[in-house]
């Protein structure tokens, strides 16, 4: 390992992973469970040792948010100071707060000082928070659109294989786990994508009911023409996207920063010294 930081950035993939392999079972073989990441994160709350597990699960996230930062505001990807490159860091900041909520959840129930609400009661209750601050349709439209946008580019970069970029993959495993890593980012970034149209929604109506999580998107496409087809998909996209990120913990490429990289950063802000 580099340094402690890339040990941790390593456990947040694997974290992500555990409950995006969660909730696609459920979604898949759950038999009316909730197919949410807080229907994800109950269901490691109540097995043996469970809030041990939930626990270790939010350490993770905690990381995983860690490294998101680092992406976005330390450019720990190095990537260019162009707008593929910013668009990239302002995804990676996102990327900490969504996973940082869910970090508090984790941690929440696993201390048991609170719940968590299922669905989309959260993704309502965000839309709702938005919706009445000044300029609030836009605001919530922006999010929608972000989301989009994520998406796609998520499933694009699973479809072309550009994740190869970061990732190498032993030789002997290739044809193994390239289907695998296709699959889930192709399925996970159509799911983010049916999110950010239901935020946009919320935002033309002027409704937060109309906003919608993981659980909304997968009804939405079980309601489509062929549906079970697609749920089945989608669903076991999730679990591949779950593989797919601890195959990012054990073969990602990390660059993790040192306190000699955050000293630099903060050297840089106005008022803050080295």
């Amino acid at each position: 390992m580099h340094n402690k930081f890339e040990l941790l950035a390593r456990w947040g993939y694997a974290a992500r992973g555990i409950v995006y392999a969660i909730l696609g079972s459920l979604a898949l073989f759950g038999a009316g469970a909730e197919a949410s990441t807080d229907g994800a994160l109950s269901t490691v709350l109540s097995q043996p040792f469970g809030r041990i597990l939930l626990g270790l699960v939010a350490i993770g996230l905690i990381g995983h948010v860690l490294w998101r930062l680092a992406q976005s505001i330390l450019n720990a990807d190095h990537v260019d100071n162009d707008i593929k490159g910013i668009v990239a860091r302002i995804a990676s900041f996102s990327s900490a707060i969504v996973n940082g909520i869910l970090a508090m959840t984790a941690a929440s129930l696993a201390l048991g000082t609170g719940g968590s609400d299922s669905g989309s009661g959260g993704e309502q209750g965000a839309a709702a928070m938005l919706l009445g601050q000044p300029f609030g349709e836009f605001l919530v439209g922006l999010v929608g659109l972000v989301l989009i946008c994520a998406g796609a580019v998520q499933a694009w970069r699973g479809i072309s294989r550009k994740y190869q970029e970061r990732i190498k993959l032993p030789a002997a495993h290739e044809n193994l786990l390239h289907p695998i890593c296709v699959v889930g980012l192709a399925a996970r970034g159509l799911l983010l994508a049916i999110t950010g149209g239901f935020f946009a929604y919320a935002a033309m109506t002027f409704d937060p009911d109309q906003a919608g999580g993981i659980s909304a998107a997968l009804d939405w496409v079980h309601a489509l023409p062929f549906g079970v087809y697609l749920y089945a998909f989608a669903a076991g996209g999730l679990i591949a996207f779950g593989a797919y990120s601890v195959i990012q913990a054990r073969y990602r490429i990390l660059d993790a920063p040192d306190t000699g990289d955050i000293r630099r950063t903060a050297s840089k802000i106005p008022g803050i010294s080295a």
